[in-house]
């Protein structure tokens, strides 16, 4: 909660996550920006090499979230880069059309 209005100002956020993958939920439900999450293969416990929580992720009823694969890290960075410059050329061009 100390970076919450961080949060709250961001476009896109790329969430990972280990163990049993409930963070992106918990950031999905305080943002109305898109969330994408990465589940980790590494932790402790049943974690199944990042399967449980890849499946936690896919599993969120929070809205706005998106996964990608076990420790696909750049797939979620470039997802999070493409969403992030669209947004800055729509504001680019309303604001060249007024």
């Amino acid at each position: 909660m100390a970076h919450r209005e961080t949060l709250l100002v961001a476009r896109v956020i790329v969430v990972v996550a280990g163990m049993e993958g409930a963070l992106p939920s918990v950031v999905g439900g305080l943002v109305d920006c898109p969330v994408i999450g990465v589940p980790t293969s590494t932790g402790y416990g049943a974690g199944a090499g990042g399967h449980a929580a890849l499946l936690a992720m896919l599993n969120s009823c929070a809205s706005g979230i998106a996964v990608v694969n076990i420790d696909n890290g750049f797939g979620a960075g470039y997802l999070a880069a493409l969403i992030n410059n669209r947004a800055s050329n729509r504001g680019a061009t309303k604001t060249s059309r007024h």
